[in-house]
């Protein structure tokens, strides 16, 4: 028993616990939910107790909504066998007996009670007091140890007397809770007041009957007692076919990453194949993909909602599971990540369920419809006129202090930066890519074709190369300001040295994200050079310059795919197009233009 409402401990350790309300237990088909806590700790059971009441709570309100409806039995489910009901019995007085001994255990030794009772003479003759009242009240300890034995031997006794007589009856409210959690633990297809279910709280009955008895024998100081029972007798666990490797979700995710049925980046599915991999520290590491309940995904949610900012990252949480990392930060109090971080989390979980649904490996999505409210954000902008002349002429380019340490880069000095960390923003800035689109170019991708210089955008080729979607491939003509700037004089240098990437200093920080470390550091500098203040600006800002450059002329359908936004085609896939489709997309490039902006000082000498 515990003294805090949902919580139960079954043997050594503890269950959250919920009745189902009575207009939901024939959708549900159950009386009442349990889960185990995996704690034999009554205060870490308590930490992890409220995200599952939540989550069941939420589920009641989704069920009750319509907006969740799940089937009255798992089709996973077992059907329950003979063998379940000899061995319900055996599991059942075994954990009642041991759950019986360690109340008998904590009860006063004789020692405490005399210890009480010293205590409160001491206390009555400190007091002076004849006042029944006041002596009542410090006696009231010793006599609550010293009637303890009693007052529990007494609670055993009624309790004995009132199973036999609803098993005389045929009345199983007494056990059902119990029944629930052996098929829920099972996972047998039991529904409640059907005729296995009652043979099962008879059968759990007569266990406890036999547990209570042998408690009153060890109270008497007989601790051989054995059962008399003839269906109380040791059985071992039911063997059970075991969920095949290739159907637990650690497999079908690996097929889901292979597939990539949407065509996204290879970072977005390594970031899918994470978020999920956080998913499953709470269901478990190598469970069938029927532990993907609107339950799971609920207390999962919860449990979003108060983890650490780069928890996974962090030296401070290594080795903690998802559930110990938010009670160990109760402590520590790191800054939590945002509702657009938990959205992110699920909305990763729900592509993988969408595509499992697709592959009959799911007949339903359960994170449909649990994303977070948007929260009001400051969007990406992009950079004004001054702001990017400020930019361009700041120490990254113009020459800094050190060339090495990102904290040198914002200081004036005589080291000029001519690598990715330069062209990167340059190129953004006339053609719209997305930085890592720039940053895995091979030299081979940038070349002639009909008489204009192109950058062909793509996944194939040599090199770790991605695209965020199949649309994504394209013919990208250079712009006329890139070559006023010498990126063809580059791109010869690092032909004529035999590289094969355009940027081959390029690294990729520990998650694979090619441009992850500099995304991170270029904001850092945004700040450094007084650009930036809080959210906003970033490297997309020069993105979204584009964009807005390029409706001054033209509506979005007309040059979406110059950024991307596009279906896939052969032209994006091979780089080959004909001579007028490209000479379209040279107007549609040269038509990128940032009145006021002046780089004459970075045109080579």
């Amino acid at each position: 028993m515990s003294d805090v409402s949902g919580l139960q401990l079954r043997g050594k350790t503890y269950f959250a616990r919920k009745r189902v309300p009575d207009d939901l237990r024939k959708i549900i088909g159950k009386r009442e939910l349990t889960k185990t806590l995996e704690t034999s700790d009554k205060r870490v059971a308590k930490l992890r107790l409220w995200p599952v009441l939540s989550a069941w709570e939420a589920m009641f309100a989704d069920l009750r909504a319509g907006i969740f409806k799940p089937t009255l039995v798992p089709d996973r489910r077992e059907p329950i066998t003979p063998e379940d009901m000899e061995h319900a019995s055996w599991w059942h007085y075994t954990a009642a007996l041991d759950r019986l001994e360690a109340a008998r255990r904590q009860r006063p030794t004789k020692d405490e009670i005399e210890a009480a009772r010293r205590q409160a003479e001491v206390e009555v003759h400190k007091m002076n007091t004849a006042d029944p009242v006041a002596v009542l009240g410090i006696a009231v300890d010793y006599m609550v140890k010293q009637g303890h034995r009693q007052f529990a031997a007494d609670t055993r006794a009624t309790y004995l007397d009132e199973l036999r007589k609803h098993l005389a009856e045929d009345e199983t409210v007494l056990i059902d809770h119990e029944v629930e959690a052996y098929v829920t633990e099972n996972n047998l297809a039991v529904l409640p007041d059907s005729p296995e279910w009652r043979e099962l709280a008879h059968r759990i009955m007569r266990a406890e009957i036999e547990a209570l008895q042998r408690a009153q024998e060890r109270d008497s100081g007989d601790f051989g007692g054995q059962p008399d029972d003839p269906i109380v007798r040791p059985t071992p666990a039911p063997r059970r076919p075991v969920t095949p490797p290739a159907e637990r979700i650690p497999a079908v995710l690996d097929l889901f990453a292979s597939d990539n049925p949407r065509g996204v980046s290879r970072d977005r599915i390594n970031q899918i194949k994470r978020d999920v991999s956080l998913f499953l520290d709470v269901v478990g590491h190598d469970v069938p993909m029927s532990a993907i309940t609107r339950a799971a995904v609920r207390e999962w949610k919860a449990l979003l909602r108060q983890f650490p900012v780069k928890a996974t990252d962090s030296n401070t949480f290594t080795g903690m599971t998802m559930r110990e990392i938010v009670e160990a930060n109760v402590k520590i109090g790191k800054p939590i990540i945002s509702d657009r971080t938990v959205n992110r989390h699920l909305s990763s979980l729900s592509a993988f369920c969408v595509w499992a649904i697709a592959n009959e490996h799911l007949e339903q999505n359960p994170v449909a419809g649990l994303s977070l409210a948007k929260e009001n954000t400051t969007p990406r902008v992009p950079f004004t006129v001054d702001q990017l002349n400020t930019l361009f002429r700041s120490p990254l380019f113009t020459g800094c202090a050190g060339i090495v340490e990102w904290a040198d880069m914002h200081k004036p000095g005589s080291h000029l930066i001519r690598d990715y960390r330069y062209w990167v923003p340059l190129i953004m800035l006339f053609s719209g890519a997305r930085n890592g689109e720039v940053a895995q170019l091979a030299v081979a991708d940038v070349r002639q074709m009909h008489g204009y210089w192109i950058m062909h955008i793509t996944d194939e080729g040599e090199g770790d190369k991605s695209v965020k979607t199949e649309g994504s491939r394209r013919v990208v003509p250079i712009h006329p300001e890139l070559i006023r700037l010498g990126l063809l004089d580059y791109h010869r240098r690092q032909q004529e040295a035999g590289n094969v990437q355009l940027f081959p200093d390029v690294e990729r920080n520990e998650r694979g994200q090619i441009m992850g470390r500099y995304s991170t550091n270029f904001g850092k500098y945004l700040s450094a050079i007084g650009l930036k203040a809080g959210r906003g600006l970033s490297l997309y800002s020069f993105r979204h310059g584009v964009t807005d450059a390029l409706r001054a002329k033209y509506l979005n359908h007309e040059f979406g795919f110059i950024l991307g936004h596009d279906k896939a085609t052969m032209t994006g896939r091979y780089g080959i197009m004909p001579q007028g489709p490209l000479e379209k997309r040279v107007e549609i490039i040269n038509a990128i233009t940032y009145p006021g902006l002046d780089l004459d000082h970075l045109i080579p000498t």
